[in-house]
């Protein structure tokens, strides 16, 4: 079974819900014949690596919330973090572009990497305050979690895998999605936004009951045709 998990590394539900999602695969008890593939998504791929504000003033200005909302708002979304064993820092998260992010996460797909550097993506933006636009900061990470840093530098300094980021945000766009994360189980079942564990699993139950062969519950009967005739009971 497979499931694709559109996502950004700068949006904290992705993250949440990465969590919840997890918990619900460790539950289920065909996770083992389970594939996970994370697609490429984002939020704003207009934004500029360097923002002169920190994330309440985007808020603020974004949604016409006062900065004390947009606190409170963060707040609110830190302790729903800390219920799944996340350490969101708001105060020190580093607003940028994370469309090289995408493209080390594509890097290290090709290495076997790519669900360790997606973690380590998520923790460095939400937790440590690092800058993922800063090549450095992501080759750093690609050392981290096993890969050739200075190949991975070499990587980030082109423009290798923008085309593997783009058809996947193209492929998103065509599936109908706007927002993220959004997870696609089989091309046939898709749940939307960070759900509880229990709605995760419970769809994981449904997709993989639906690819089932057909199993036939009563015993079998003579009442019936076959080869072109049909045998009449008791005669």
């Amino acid at each position: 079974m497979q499931v694709e998990v559109w996502s950004d590394f700068a949006c904290p539900f992705c993250y949440i819900g990465k969590r919840r999602f997890e918990k619900a695969l460790a539950e289920f008890p065909y996770h083992e014949r389970v594939k996970i593939i994370y697609r490429s998504f984002e939020l704003d791929p207009n934004s500029p690596k360097h923002v002169p504000h920190d994330v309440y003033d985007m808020l603020s200005t974004r949604y016409g919330m006062s900065r004390q909302q947009a606190i409170d708002m963060n707040q609110n979304l830190t302790q729903q973090a800390a219920a799944e064993g996340l350490d969101f820092q708001f105060d020190g998260l580093v607003l940028t572009n994370t469309f090289d992010a995408h493209r080390l996460r594509h890097f290290a797909e090709e290495h076997g990497k790519g669900a360790i550097v997606s973690e380590l993506l998520f923790h460095a933006y939400f937790s440590d305050s690092k800058n993922l636009s800063d090549l450095n900061t992501l080759a750093d990470l690609a050392a981290e979690a096993g890969l050739d840093r200075e190949e991975a530098l070499s990587m980030l300094a082109g423009n290798q895998f923008t085309e593997e980021v783009r058809a996947e945000e193209e492929d998103g766009r065509h599936l109908g999605i706007r927002s993220v994360p959004f997870y696609v189980i089989n091309r046939k079942h898709a749940v939307s936004g960070a759900q509880p564990s229990s709605v995760f699993l419970n769809a994981l139950k449904k997709a993989w009951d639906d690819q089932q062969p057909l199993q036939i519950i009563n015993s079998e009967s003579e009442a019936a045709c076959s080869d072109g005739s049909c045998k009449v009971e008791g005669k």
